[in-house]
């Protein structure tokens, strides 16, 4: 008989849980938020966190406003396991083209187990969000870790973006070492089956943390998360083989970053710009699992206007030290981006609401708004 494995056991959805621990007077640490918009006015804004950073236990929370982002009055949805051996982090959350509303976490015992897991729930629709029955019960599509958004292709075809992370120390066996890559999985029936189809091989790779862009000739364009800035890989098959990966002309200071095609044609992309600082990859590497990062500094939109070779066009997003981690939707003529800002110390999940025009500018609109705080842990 194999041997029982919680982290293969999905975990439990809540709507507006009472109970204590799920409260933003208790939760210590929260990080790593994904947002989401549906036509109604709803956005959904989704993180992770808990007592403790990075550690198990660490549950899922997503809330929901009703205005487009200007309040957010109460109602969530949260999902943790129900064993204490496991934790779930970096979810992801989007509207697919069916307008069904998918929630996506990674779920492993302890900090990095190996094998992790992208597990997701599905809501046929999003204006049912906070009626459990609407909910599919979670299911694993994928082996790692996903934290950035699916691509549609042009042929129809979605892409899922799972890594799983090289571990120092090296992390359990599960037999995968030939998916220790940027993985790239394809749906071809709209969510119902998944399968891996490729994977680059960025150097100096830090947690991926990759995302995929199409090109207007076909071509995929994937950017990874490094030690040294953002890696590239590009594959001219839907994504099946992928170009020996190297160092991009896009920099950063090893951090998440945000890149999608607008509905107008032009590309965006939200990342630090002009920061401050590197880190020291020698003292990175002696921290332990939680760690210190430098240069996360001038979180910032841009546009690109010829497919992401230059940025002419940039909008401050909130300068602050450690204002990190995007993720951004566009809907009915605004962008909305979500990042988190100091997990630890002032651990808040923030909100901008701004345009297309906002960028192209540099001049904030009557109706946009920035550095919006809408969830704030305030355990002691």
């Amino acid at each position: 008989m194999d041997k029982y494995e919680p982290s293969m056991e999905p975990a439990i959805v809540r709507i507006n849980p009472a109970e204590d621990e799920f409260q933003d007077n208790i939760r210590r640490w929260q990080a790593a938020p994904s947002v989401e918009a549906a036509e109604n006015g709803m956005v959904f804004v989704i993180f992770y966190g808990g007592t403790a950073p990075e550690v198990p236990g660490n549950y899922i929370k997503l809330v929901i406003s009703y205005d487009r982002g200007e309040t957010f009055p109460g109602d969530s949805i949260v999902i943790k396991h129900p064993d204490s051996s496991v934790r779930l982090y970096d979810p992801n959350i989007w509207i697919d083209p069916l307008n069904r509303l998918w929630i996506f976490w990674n779920q492993g015992r302890g900090f990095n187990d190996g094998r992790v897991g992208v597990w997701t729930s599905l809501c046929e629709s999003p204006n049912l969000s906070l009626h459990l029955s609407s909910w599919s019960s979670p299911r694993r599509i994928a082996n790692g870790v996903m934290i950035n958004k699916p691509l549609v292709l042009s042929n129809g075809e979605w892409l899922f973006p799972c890594a799983i992370w090289i571990s120092e120390p090296p992390a359990e066996e599960h037999g995968l070492d030939h998916e220790y890559y940027s993985n790239v999985y394809v749906s071809s029936d709209c969510g119902k089956t998944f399968a891996l189809r490729g994977h680059a091989d960025i150097p100096n790779r830090s947690f991926d943390e990759h995302m995929l862009y199409e090109k207007k000739d076909g071509t995929l364009w994937m950017l990874v998360r490094t030690f040294d800035g953002i890696g590239e890989s590009f594959s001219y098959d839907f994504g099946r083989t992928w170009t020996p990966g190297r160092k991009c002309h896009i920099d950063g200071p090893c951090s998440r970053f945000f890149i999608r095609r607008l509905s107008s044609g032009r590309l965006l992309m939200v990342n630090h710009y002009q920061f401050d600082e590197r880190i020291d990859i020698e003292d990175i590497r002696r921290q332990g699992p939680v760690k210190s990062w430098r240069g996360r500094t001038n979180l910032t939109a841009m546009i690109s206007e010829d497919e992401g070779d230059t940025w002419t066009n940039t909008l401050l997003l909130d300068p602050r030290n450690d204002a990190a981690y995007p993720d951004a939707t566009e809907r009915d003529g605004f962008i909305y981006i979500t990042y988190d800002w100091e997990r630890v110390s002032e651990r808040e999940i923030l909100l901008a609401r701004i345009t297309e025009d906002d960028i192209l500018s540099n001049c904030l609109g009557d109706a946009s708004f920035l550095a919006h705080t809408i969830n704030k842990a305030l355990g002691k």
